[in-house]
């Protein structure tokens, strides 16, 4: 099996659809020598935030010296992006080779009557096989969807399990209140473990401090009224953080929005909280200089200058009321927005959101079966904004927005990761 071979398998399983439970998961990676046991585990859940929190917790442990995997999900540019060490994605020949062991042991399974694992199962398995191949120091491992039913939850033990900010999004799998959301996204939580959770909404973080209590779990919630912020604006944010006799002044970080302040924090908040109870070694240097150097593409990223063009997957209300609430930092006459969005999203709420702060709306469709049909999406933008072209080609979608754009103006794409990874794509190899 070859790597475009590998890919093809992989993404040929996707029609196995999403399947809760950890049953399958459990048997593949039974044959295939329980990979994922006996590896130390900082677990990643939360409904936005997961993965640029997971970069911070990354960047600053290689920058101690560690070797360190990060597990996320989806990719944007390269399907080899979800799978990393210290910054270096899987090389494509370990990829196929790996998938070619797995594709044998789902055969194994098929036969004694197991049902398909679905993509993410097999993307999980891949990373577990890796990682633990490579012998590494730690894994940094985001949840796919939701927690307790992960495939990543398969895992007996973590270091901590960190919770970011939760609100409302896959409602019809886990659950249509914010209680019920938050109980998915505890159940990473391990028995007598370590939860650093950011500060949530009551209802939410009720539910997670009853489940660290029953699980004898020790609770920390991330102190953000600690945070000063010092500067934020186009290139990043300064900020000093108090935190339990720990003292940071003139903080750096390069990902833009004052979310990615508080993305920052939860992690410093993580990491302090490791190496107090002796789990890590970092010096505050290292914190420094892992939390500056760390990257996330996608989020509130500029691509160009001149005009401006930015692409954000904010994809559920939450992720479009922090872009919508970020743009004020950026200097700009008019707002272009480009727009494409799945349709099993909030799409009238995402749509009332950052559409009536547009311009021009330039309406596009995402590439793949769940993608909102341009035509529709339109009727849902005309009833906040009149000014809209239909550009359902994604490359002359980002034409069209170049054409309607002055210098001074700023462009934004946006509404769902898959569709800023292709425009991202688009755009980095034209450069």
């Amino acid at each position: 099996m070859d790597y475009i071979e590998a890919i093809n398998y992989i993404n040929d399983k996707n029609k196995f659809g999403s399947r809760p439970g950890l049953d399958v998961i459990g048997k593949l990676l039974e044959l295939l020598g329980n990979p994922h046991l006996d590896m130390k585990y900082i677990h990643v859940a939360g409904t936005n935030g997961k993965g640029s929190t997971s970069s911070y917790i990354a960047s600053i442990l290689r920058e101690a010296g560690y070797r360190v995997g990060l597990f996320t999900s989806p990719y944007l540019e390269r399907f080899n992006e979800r799978i990393s060490i210290n910054g270096k994605d899987i090389p494509d020949e370990r990829l196929a080779e790996i998938t070619e062991r797995i594709k044998e042991k789902i055969e194994i399974m098929l036969d004694e009557g197991y049902e398909h694992p679905t993509t993410f199962e097999i993307v999980t398995a891949i990373a577990f096989v890796y990682f633990k191949e490579e012998n590494l120091d730690y894994v940094v491992l985001e949840v796919g969807l939701g927690g307790r039913a992960d495939s990543t939850n398969i895992i007996k033990d973590s270091l901590a399990s960190v919770i970011t900010t939760i609100d409302y999004d896959h409602t019809d799998v886990l659950g249509d209140t914010l209680d019920k959301i938050a109980y998915e996204k505890a159940g990473i939580i391990k028995e007598n473990g370590l939860v650093i959770s950011y500060p949530q909404k009551e209802e939410a973080y009720r539910v997670i401090r009853e489940v660290a209590r029953k699980k004898s779990a020790l609770m920390v919630k991330c102190p953000m009224e600690k945070v000063e912020i010092i500067k934020l604006d186009e290139n990043g944010g300064v900020f000093n953080f108090n935190y339990n006799n720990h003292i940071f002044k003139n903080l750096e970080i390069k990902l833009l929005g004052e979310f990615q302040i508080y993305n920052a924090t939860l992690a410093l908040v993580t990491i302090l909280t490791l190496r107090d109870k002796g789990i890590v070694n970092v010096s505050d240097e290292e914190i420094r200089k892992g939390l500056k150097k760390a990257q996330w593409k996608g989020r509130l990223e500029v691509l160009r200058r001149n005009p401006t063009f930015i692409i954000d997957g904010a994809h559920n209300l939450q992720a479009a009321m922090t872009l919508a609430k970020n743009l004020n930092r950026f200097k700009y006459d008019r707002l272009i927005l480009g727009i494409g969005i799945l349709k099993d999203k909030d799409v009238e709420h995402i749509v009332s959101t950052l559409v009536p702060l547009a311009e021009k709306v330039v309406i596009t469709e995402v590439n793949m079966a769940r993608k909102m049909e341009a035509e529709a999406l339109e009727k849902i933008i005309n009833k906040y904004n009149g000014n809209t072209y239909v550009e359902k080609d994604i490359e002359r979608a980002i034409d069209k927005a170049f054409q309607l754009a002055g210098k001074d103006d700023i462009i934004v794409f946006s509404g769902s990761l898959y569709l800023i990874g292709d425009v991202r794509r688009i755009l980095v190899n034209n450069k």
